[in-house]
């Protein structure tokens, strides 16, 4: 990584790089006298920071900083993963991209077709579909994460149709005993492709209860979609056995859609889920 080049970002997230070079908001021009800096990246993760990144750019530009404003929502490419570059270490992605193409969904617009990156060390996956990867690739991900001391965390996303389709890859986190992995049930037909996968993870050890295995479940997207209907999503994705979260769809400016707050509240907080799951049992294999 270049240490001479700053990174700023809008807000901070668990993600977000720890080192010197790396700032939230506005120029701390004092400290910033010590240091020689040759540019500053404005990395913007969400469009509804684009306006407050702008403004960053513009104050860093003001010291005499030059700056440069990318990032996700702007819809650049990814290119080559650099570790604590734009996410801090112990974070990794080996692959970008997705061959599902489904209508809410930026990944397959901004990335284009999957594509294999070197693999570097990281014990929290986030790749868009890692088991879209070829077989070699996902045995090599799991390679790199078994000679790890921390347990692993799938971030990124897992796609219950590529683990039916890829049932040898549950032995594999039977050994790896990751701290959790996510799911999605984002459109409606994809939920048998769920119950299957949930069957795999279930005779591999792993459970709901446990929070292991847990799956987001979009909401608010589809115009006719309402609380509760997606309430039924949710509480069908704990019953194939995974522990659910909703995934609210936000507009430009991140606002939740009028109606879908009091939802939102219930099923984003892992203690409000699992009080509104009690007395539902998980299907049995």
């Amino acid at each position: 990584m270049d240490k001479q080049i700053a990174r700023v970002f809008p807000r901070r997230t668990e993600a977000t790089p720890d080192d010197d070079l790396a700032f939230i908001g506005e120029p701390p021009q004092l400290f910033l006298r010590d240091m020689e800096i040759k540019e500053a990246h404005v990395s913007v993760a969400f469009t509804w920071d684009i306006p407050y990144a702008e403004y960053l750019a513009r104050q860093w530009e003001m010291i005499g900083v030059p700056v440069k404003v990318g990032g996700p929502a702007y819809d650049e490419k990814g290119g080559e993963f650099v570790p604590g570059m734009y996410i801090k270490h112990g974070y990794t992605i080996t692959s970008r991209g997705c061959p599902n193409n489904c209508p809410f969904c930026f990944v397959p617009k901004r990335e284009g077709p999957l594509r294999e990156l070197p693999i570097h060390p990281g014990h929290n996956v986030l790749d868009d579909n890692l088991l879209a990867c070829s077989d070699r690739h996902i045995r090599a991900v799991f390679d790199m994460l078994q000679a790890l001391p921390e347990r692993p965390k799938f971030t990124g996303g897992f796609e219950a149709a590529q683990l039916v389709k890829k049932p040898w890859v549950v032995e594999h986190l039977r050994e790896l005993r990751p701290k959790g992995m996510y799911f999605a049930y984002d459109m409606p037909g994809k939920y048998e492709a769920l119950v299957e996968a949930g069957k795999l993870l279930r005779a591999g050890g792993f459970t709901a209860e446990s929070h292991e295995v847990m799956c987001y479940v979009l909401a608010g997207y589809f115009p006719d979609d309402t609380p509760e209907r997606a309430e039924k999503r949710l509480k069908d994705a704990w019953r194939a056995g995974y522990f659910p979260y909703a995934m609210i769809y936000r507009d430009e400016l991140g606002q939740v859609p009028t109606g879908w707050e009091a939802f939102y509240r219930n099923w984003s907080r892992r203690e409000a889920v699992a009080t509104n799951l009690q007395g539902i049992e998980v299907m049995t294999l």
